[in-house]
């Protein structure tokens, strides 16, 4: 099923409103989001739901009261379920169905309103968790105007690599060091050589980036060996989240040649907590933005009309920086970049399809990086290497303090919010990540 067969319906609608008054002008999460995650409320176990304004709503609570039948979520909706996984396999109908119901119970002047107790949680009361038990995760360098940055650090008569405008580069990255937005990120140690050292040392990372970036978590998986065509690649996305995959770039600067990244990226990802549906995203698609003369044409796996007129969003990414001394002082964080999923030069359904084009089989809770997203202007650059010129030109953040890369207690936050004339605004929450000092490094004895 291609997505100029997803129509518009009524949880698109920008007059609906719901009984959870918090949602009605919500930033994030209004009545038309509707966005699902695995959440604890305090000293409970985990379990699904879904964000509405400033709470949540419990799904096994919701199918208990009888605001959700068994059929209309089966398996969803369970006490103590510890991943959506299950979720995610079933498939586009049985989401769907699921987000049609929830929007009816939590419509304005259903009666579910009158016995909410114990079905709703205020959100800053529960901890949120992976939604999902990740068995893989697969990052990709989709976003053009990074490479071509970061390429020309490099090679600056040369920035993009040959194959890049052929094929989506991408990497298998380390799903076990995949944590939840707020967890600490504990500042690598690795072997680096700087290019004025004779050797190589060990020790704490002193260049750590930030990369802004888009999570794709995988629904339904394929059978090992039959690849997905990219008609039906969309079928097989489950939805989206926030992704910042930080970046060690001494040690992989060291490392990745010729393998490509290992330890200067192994050590964290950060991932938003909601699960963004592409039902909530239906309205913010946009085309691929068309091919600029001269670009290769590709090769037929790749194309798809209905993936070039449709298979884009516009969606707007933004990043904080709240160093120690500005959250001392009370300031408030400040923006250092401002991108858009418009500046991907792949789509995400070409990513899927072409990860399984060798036949590799995708499961049902794997996540997807776009690689970072990177505008073509100066003030939507979404790395520090990029921001900085590679360390060169320290970024001014005012009240005497500089940035050439992270420093011990810096906090980067990534927010983004989908928009479009005639709709109501959705966003994705944040990814929030605060960086702790290197440990005590281990020495044989």
């Amino acid at each position: 099923m291609g997505y100029s067969s997803v129509p518009l319906d009524h949880t698109h609608d920008p007059h609906r409103r719901s009984w959870v008054a918090s949602a009605n002008g919500h930033a994030d999460f209004p009545i038309q989001n509707l966005p699902f995650g695995l959440f604890s409320p305090a000293g409970e176990s985990p379990r699904a739901g879904v964000a509405i304004g400033d709470e949540i709503l419990d799904l096994a609570a919701a199918r208990q009261a009888g605001w959700l039948t068994a059929d209309a979520a089966p398996g969803i909706a369970t006490a103590g379920q510890r991943a959506l996984n299950d979720f995610m396999a079933s498939g586009a109908s049985q989401r769907r169905a699921i987000r049609l119901r929830v929007s009816e119970v939590l419509s304005e002047g259903h009666p579910a309103s009158r016995d909410a107790a114990g079905v709703l949680h205020r959100a800053a009361d529960c901890i949120m968790h992976l939604p999902a038990a990740i068995g893989d995760y697969t990052d990709f360098y989709a976003g053009i105007h990074h490479a071509m940055n970061a390429g020309a650090l490099f090679r600056p008569d040369n920035p993009l690599l040959p194959n890049y405008k052929h094929i989506p580069i991408g990497y298998h990255g380390r799903s076990s060091s995949i944590s939840v937005s707020g967890t600490p990120v504990r500042r690598p140690s690795g072997q680096q050589k700087a290019p004025d050292e004779a050797m190589p040392s060990f020790g704490p990372s002193r260049r750590l980036d930030f990369e802004l970036e888009l999570g794709v978590w995988i629904g339904p998986g394929n059978t090992l060996g039959q690849p997905i065509a990219l008609a039906n690649a969309a079928d097989h996305i489950a939805g989206f989240c926030l992704l910042n995959d930080w970046s060690a770039r001494d040690i992989q600067g060291w490392e990745y040649q010729p393998l490509g990244p290992f330890l200067g990226k192994s050590f964290a990802t950060s991932i938003s907590p909601w699960m963004v549906t592409p039902e909530a995203l239906a309205p913010f698609r946009v085309a691929q933005p068309p091919r600029p003369d001269g670009d290769p044409a590709l090769l037929p796996y790749l194309v798809d009309q209905d993936d070039q007129q449709f298979g884009a969003f516009d969606v707007e990414l933004e990043v904080l920086l709240q160093t120690a001394q500005s959250r001392r002082e009370g300031r408030a964080p400040q923006r250092i970049a401002l991108s858009s999923t418009r500046h991907l030069y792949w789509t995400v359904a070409q990513l899927v399809t072409h990860h399984s084009s060798n036949g590799c089989n995708l499961r049902p809770g794997d996540l997807l990086g776009t690689g970072t997203i990177s505008a073509p202007t100066p003030d939507g650059l979404g790395s520090l290497l990029e921001i900085s010129h590679g360390g060169r030109v320290p970024l001014d953040l005012g009240a005497g303090e500089s940035r050439r890369f992270l420093e011990d207690g810096d906090e980067v936050c990534i927010r983004a919010r989908a928009c479009r004339t005639g709709y109501v605004t959705i966003g994705f929450g944040e990814v929030r990540g605060t960086v702790l000092p290197a440990s005590g490094i281990v020495h044989n004895p």
